[in-house]
């Protein structure tokens, strides 16, 4: 074995490929073929788009779980730890089990150069490979056609939305962007589409791959009432369910795309009512409009890194009334469109601090300032660090204001640090 704790593996791994993205399925295909992995007959699942995918995870796994299947569910990035990333029966993989399967995996790439999230994918196939699982959840990376994820023939694929992300390596404009993100999408298998108007690209994929494409507000939809929920389908109706414990409208669509996929699994997966209303209403995600009280400070957690998750973070804000200030602590990468970010959170936000990221993609905080300003926020400081950028806002928000942390997965990850030390 190349090194005998998680830390070294994963240092090595950041540094072993020479971009840190490189998309393409070619060197995972030949990976795996030496390691004679071979798809498993359980039902997988797969779910990429823009914003949504990780919640839409969270609900498959939490009702599944709830109806006594036994359910992998592989996601990225993570917030605290790498083990986040591979679950098993709801729990995080083992040191032990990620040093034996990168070890098989070292072993069996010989000369074949990999990246840091493929190293990641093949890891948790390997994981899977063993575990007894009753069905597979895997989440996409970034795009889909050319995502490592998307070696694995799914049984049914989803793209829960699409809008402008990692624009340098998927286009430029949302038909480019949608047309990427479809191509998890398999002939004759159900293909969703989790928001309403999905690009012409998407559509158009899924018809030359003759998917069975199923889209919202066509083939499927909800409505809301004040404290419940239906989903239909087809002719079928689960009516007066409770809302999703996560918070924001947002996710009575992601929950509607969720009971879309149990539908399209039915007859491999039956699962109950009482396992629906249990997932549904118990089903967490941490960093995704998380609110934690400290000191009589409320704090909201949100990973919001594209102007479309900024947008909906900012309809949450404002559906969770507040009679004090909002302050915003933001960390973003310098890839993202962070004007348009500011655009979607300026209303909301009083008071900016800006935070530095442990990441080559990062600006300078003076940088982010001058374009989070140029974007529309106003009253922007910069912070040496999050913890002192934490500590300055405790200090300054009274009981009737609210911290928003947001921007990053780096940003929200070392703040739960802090904040639950």
């Amino acid at each position: 074995m190349r090194f005998d704790d998680l830390a070294s593996w994963l240092r090595w791994q950041e540094s072993l490929h020479p971009n840190a993205i490189d998309l393409g399925l070619a060197r995972v295909v030949e990976v795996l073929e030496r390691l004679g992995w071979t798809r498993p007959h359980y039902p997988i699942v797969t779910i990429g788009g823009t914003k949504g995918k990780g919640s839409t995870v969270a609900l498959l796994e939490r009702i599944l779980s709830a109806a006594g299947y036994r359910v992998g569910a592989f996601t990225s990035p993570h917030l605290r730890r790498y083990n986040e990333r591979i679950r098993i029966a709801e729990r995080e993989i083992s040191d032990a089990s990620l040093l034996a399967a990168f070890a098989r995996i070292d072993a069996a790439r010989d000369d074949v150069s990999l990246t840091f999230f493929e190293f990641n994918t093949l890891a948790a196939l390997l994981v899977f490979e063993t575990a007894g699982l009753d069905a597979m959840l895997l989440e996409v990376g970034m795009g889909g056609r050319l995502d490592a994820v998307n070696v694995v023939d799914a049984d049914v694929s989803v793209v829960t939305s699409v809008a402008l992300d990692h624009c340098e390596w998927l286009g430029y404009d949302v038909e480019s962007i949608g047309r990427e993100k479809a191509g998890i999408y398999r002939a004759d298998r159900p293909a969703l589409f989790g928001s309403r108007n999905p690009p012409a690209s998407v559509v158009q994929t899924a018809l030359d791959l003759h998917a069975n494409f199923l889209r919202l507000d066509r083939d499927f939809g909800y409505a809301i009432h004040e404290e419940t929920w239906d989903w239909f389908m087809q002719g079928k109706k689960w009516a007066n369910l409770p809302r999703p414990w996560l918070f924001g409208a947002t996710q009575v669509s992601n929950a509607a795309t969720s009971l879309t996929v149990l539908e399209c699994l039915s007859e491999r997966l039956p699962v109950s009512r009482a396992a629906i209303e249990q997932g549904l209403s118990s089903a967490d995600l941490p960093g995704r409009f998380q609110s934690l009280t400290r000191a009589g400070r409320l704090w909201i957690l949100d990973v919001a890194h594209n102007a479309a998750s900024a947008r909906t973070l900012a309809e949450n804000l404002r559906a969770l009334a507040s009679s004090g200030r909002t302050l915003a602590i933001c960390g973003i990468l310098g890839d993202k469109d962070i004007e348009a970010i500011a655009q979607e959170m300026a209303a909301f936000v009083h008071q900016w601090i800006v935070v530095p990221l442990l990441s080559p993609r990062a600006l300078p905080t003076d940088e982010l300032a001058k374009r989070l300003s140029a974007g529309g926020a106003r009253d922007v400081t910069v912070a040496p660090s999050i913890e002192s950028a934490a500590a300055q806002a405790q200090t300054s928000a009274t009981t009737q204001d609210r911290i928003v942390v947001f921007g990053s997965f780096l940003t929200v990850g070392p703040m739960l640090d802090w904040l639950q030390a």
